[in-house]
């Protein structure tokens, strides 16, 4: 994977992480409504940062060469 691809694949995930957020935070605040989803959206949102994390690692590893 090219140096502009991860960056693309880094800036579509970084999209979907915020939404993701904002998913998690619209839940807790509606708390203690919907609560057997928060498990799954939770997870789902740790899933996804962690994904980012990855890239971003490997993003810094192509760029030092």
């Amino acid at each position: 994977m090219t140096v502009e691809e991860l960056k693309g694949k880094i800036r579509r995930l970084n999209s979907k992480a915020g939404q993701m957020k904002m998913d998690l935070h619209d839940l807790a605040e509606g708390l203690p409504t919907d609560f057997e989803k928060l498990t799954d959206v939770a997870a789902e949102t740790y899933e996804i940062y962690r994904q980012l994390d990855e890239l971003k690692k490997q993003l810094k590893k192509l760029e030092k060469g």
